[in-house]
């Protein structure tokens, strides 16, 4: 048994404690620091439970989950709660072992798992016993990132049943699936187009920090870091963090949608994009891309669909995207490899 199992099966216990009133007044989770230093968030046992309801009715079953991912994380901490307030403990996956064999020692009955995108592909490129093991679960719900179309419609073509979800350890965690908040979220755009959310699996605050908990609670607001808009029918259309927005030149260049349009291409399996310093530009934008795919032709493929101020001014050519301990990607060590690497022409 690995340490990383012994930890998780240790928080296990200490969560089913907690659920049934016992142990600390709150749960305490990690943000994954992405882009700064991460900050600890002060969850209720109201608004876990909140979380996990909201989540059964909206998928329409409850059962075991399978945990994937590090249990210091809100997803992580999710699968506990929501496989232990269904009546069973968790099965956690030892990431020396398959897919498969970990599902395998599951229990009979609707069975659950949340994974990020860099997981699904895995499993997918895997194919075999680990793709036949996940058709076989109720639901996967899939967040922690963008997800590429072709990923999903990959998915989708192996008998694999999709939520996508939106959400983070302020929310305790994914609050929207689809596109739609769950059950008595409520989802606002400000005037900056920033998301606001609010309801009652909102986080109490953040650990020693109240100066931070003041600008991220506002009047019942969790105010996220994330620009979006909402449709006529309440759908909610993430565009990439706030801080995504690349000034360059004096032009604003949305660097998810360029990232999003850099995976459309074939020879291209994971994209990003950030802004960094330039002292010409004021920031330039930075594509890393895993695939075969030179300056040129990414410059091109943008400017095909965008316009051409939003090609990325350098490309970093990646063997894969650098990842955080809970699968996101590392924007930070993103940018540290952006400063040595090669200009396109």
């Amino acid at each position: 048994m690995s340490d990383a199992v012994e930890r998780a099966e240790s928080t296990v216990a200490a969560m089913a404690e907690w659920l049934a009133g016992g142990g600390p007044e709150h749960w305490v989770v990690e943000t994954s620091g992405s882009t700064g230093s991460p900050k600890r968030v002060i969850l209720s046992r109201e608004a876990m439970k909140a979380s996990a309801a909201a989540s059964a009715r909206r998928l329409g079953a409850s059962g075991q989950w399978l945990l994937t991912l590090p249990d210091s994380y809100v997803a992580g901490a999710n699968v506990i709660a929501r496989s232990l307030l269904a009546g069973h403990e968790p099965v956690i996956a030892d990431a020396h072992e398959s897919f498969a064999k970990a599902a395998a020692a599951m229990a009979p009955g609707p069975r659950f798992v949340s994974l990020v995108p860099t997981q699904l592909h895995r499993i997918l490129e895997a194919g075999g016993d680990d793709l036949a093991a996940l058709a076989g679960f109720h639901t996967l719900l899939l967040g922690g990132g963008p997800i590429d179309p072709s990923l999903r419609a990959r998915a989708a073509a192996g008998g694999i049943e999709i939520v996508a979800t939106y959400g983070s350890a302020e929310t305790c965690g994914g609050c929207v699936y689809d596109a739609m908040p769950l059950d008595g979220v409520g989802i606002a755009i400000g005037t900056d187009g920033r998301v606001r959310i609010t309801g009652p699996t909102l986080f109490d605050g953040y650990q020693d920090d109240p100066e931070q908990t003041a600008n991220a609670l506002v009047d019942g607001w969790f105010l996220t870091s994330d620009a979006g808009t909402l449709d006529d029918d309440g759908r909610l259309k993430i565009l990439g963090r706030i801080d995504d927005m690349v000034i360059t030149g004096g032009v604003k260049v949305p660097a998810a949608l360029v990232a999003r349009r850099l995976r459309e291409h074939p020879a291209v399996a994971a994209a990003e994009a950030l802004g960094a310093p330039d002292e010409e530009w004021g920031q330039r934008l930075v594509a890393f891309v895993v695939g075969d795919l030179d300056a040129a032709g990414a410059r091109d493929w943008v400017a095909a669909e965008h316009p051409r101020s939003w090609a990325p001014r350098q490309i970093v050519t990646l063997d894969e995207i650098p990842l955080l301990g809970n699968g996101k990607p590392d924007r930070r060590a993103m940018l540290a490899l952006a400063t040595g690497a090669e200009e396109p022409r």
